[in-house]
């Protein structure tokens, strides 16, 4: 189906929010917006990190999964303790696929669960003297931790543990790192109230520990990598890249990441920003703390990656800029011939996004890489600093929709009739059994990385393997079932 105009856009709008009761509608109104390239704030045009409305399919998650979920979680070598219930715990464990180095159980523990497990006596007389408890056999069982984190479950903030005062005295005894984040589940409206908590519990507790300490030795070109959660392995990539160009890695924030790295970031020339907004708070801080810039950067698809390097190599001299243009001359054959074997097979084809983070922008150049067109777009908790960012990278007249609710996604992806959808696992199996080609764009499906030079290829093969496939002629889509019949109708008729 060709590209819907303007008018069209707005019509299927529209159409979308006559189900909703008068009230609902006018809010979901103020979330859906055709792009329009020529404004310079999204603000104008869509509304973003407001609560979800009560009764409506959200796909978003809590202030627990971005501070456990997201930033915590990954740093492999210190403890990540869930307290409250188990099941918060045991269902963010393990879920986002952020590879790391290390021996699980005894240096590194990113994949275990850690929890306090309350019960409902711990609910009626306070869980403080379990937490301490608990903290006390982790350093019998697991010497080798660098640190603990506490991330709080809904129960704590509304019984009012004092995580904040077994932390301080935990850390006497022990000598080690303990952070409580207070980063209940119920507080602000999505995870990325959860991130922002994560961030200001790392600068609060960690960072300003290590102020005024030089045992660590710097060099003019040590950089850090802020936002990457190595998830199959994008961290490892985009720092291969960098070090390459003669850049030093200092720290990866934080898949695979050490609190260690963590401490030495003030130490930087430069912080390298992919999540914006999951770590834009701690980049500030250390520019406005310590006067180190900070930028963003993309390692999705060769033409963002070269943008990116050259960029990235613009703060530096000139032996890192001759650095930058070497490392995008050496992979030009490889990416060349990535493009030459899947262009063919995936030139027009369309493409709907809804993702968290940075992807629902930042995947769109390794699409238009390989021919595809993105057709619609949206964020799952985005702020209108993301759709600043979006709507000159999305075409005139396409579809931009936040916090969508199942039921828009559904009928946008009806009437649009895209090739290929890339969004969460709850909306997968909905759009597989409706007969559309979709990946899994939170976790790669299983597969990646994505990032990189390297990364492009797995992604050009994922996509084509994906909307290619055979077994989608034998599923027919509702819309062509519905088709089908009323040519029969008429038929008869």
């Amino acid at each position: 189906m060709a590209a819907l105009t303007r008018e069209e856009t707005e019509a299927l709008i529209q159409e979308v929010l006559e189900i909703y009761p008068e009230k609902a509608q006018k809010d979901r109104a103020k979330h859906l917006a055709i792009n329009d390239q020529s404004l310079e704030k999204a603000n104008k045009c869509i509304t973003s990190n407001r609560k979800s409305l009560p009764g409506v399919m959200t796909i978003r998650g809590c202030a627990y999964a971005g501070s456990k979920g997201v930033v915590w979680g990954p740093i492999k070598d210190m403890i990540h303790i869930s307290h409250g219930p188990v099941g918060c715990g045991q269902y963010s464990r393990a879920g986002r696929r952020n590879y790391y180095v290390g021996t699980t159980g005894v240096n590194t523990f990113g994949t275990m669960n850690f929890t306090s497990d309350f019960t409902e006596k711990d609910i009626v007389f306070g869980g403080d003297k379990k937490l301490a408890k608990l903290i006390d056999e982790i350093e019998v069982l697991f010497p080798l931790n660098k640190g603990i984190s506490i991330q709080s479950e809904c129960p704590i903030g509304l019984i009012g543990d004092d995580i904040e005062a077994v932390s301080k005295v935990k850390t006497k005894e022990h000598g080690k790192t303990i952070v409580p984040v207070r980063c209940e589940g119920f507080r602000g409206v999505s995870q990325s109230l959860g991130h922002h908590i994560a961030n200001d519990a790392i600068r609060d507790w960690v960072l300003e520990k290590r102020d005024g300490d030089d045992s660590f030795q710097t060099t003019p070109y040590d950089v850090a990598v802020i936002g990457d959660y190595n998830i199959g392995g994008d961290a490892w990539a985009s720092r291969t890249l960098l070090e390459e160009m003669g850049l030093r890695v200092v720290a990866q924030w934080s898949g695979d990441g050490t609190i260690a790295e963590i401490e030495n970031t003030p130490k930087v020339k430069l912080n390298l920003i992919h999540c914006y907004r999951s770590m834009n708070y701690i980049a500030r801080h250390m520019e406005e703390k310590y006067s180190i810039p900070w930028i963003e950067y993309n390692f999705f698809g060769p033409t963002k990656i070269a943008e990116s390097l050259r960029r990235i190599a613009s703060y530096f001299d000139d032996n890192i800029k001759e650095g930058a243009e070497r490392v995008i001359k050496r992979y030009e054959a490889e990416f060349t011939a990535v493009i030459e074997k899947y262009k063919p097979r995936l030139q027009g084809k369309k493409v709907m996004l809804y993702i968290g983070g940075l992807r629902p922008r930042h995947v769109i150049g390794a699409y238009e890489d390989l021919g595809m067109e993105v057709v619609g777009t949206g964020y799952e908790f985005a702020h209108n600093d993301d759709y600043d960012r979006t709507i000159k990278e999305m075409g005139n007249a396409t579809l931009l929709y936040d916090d969508v609710t199942g039921y828009e996604f559904e009928e946008f992806v009806k009437k649009i009739k895209p090739d290929l959808i890339g969004s969460g696992v709850k909306e997968k199996y909905i759009f597989q059994k409706m007969g559309v080609p979709f990946r899994q764009m939170h976790s790669w499906d299983y597969s990646g990385p994505y990032h990189g030079y390297d990364g492009f290829a797995i992604f050009a093969r994922d996509m084509d393997m994906t909307l290619n496939n055979p077994c989608w002629k034998n599923i027919r889509a509702p819309w062509k079932t519905q088709d089908a019949g009323d040519e029969a109708v008429k038929a008869v008729a």
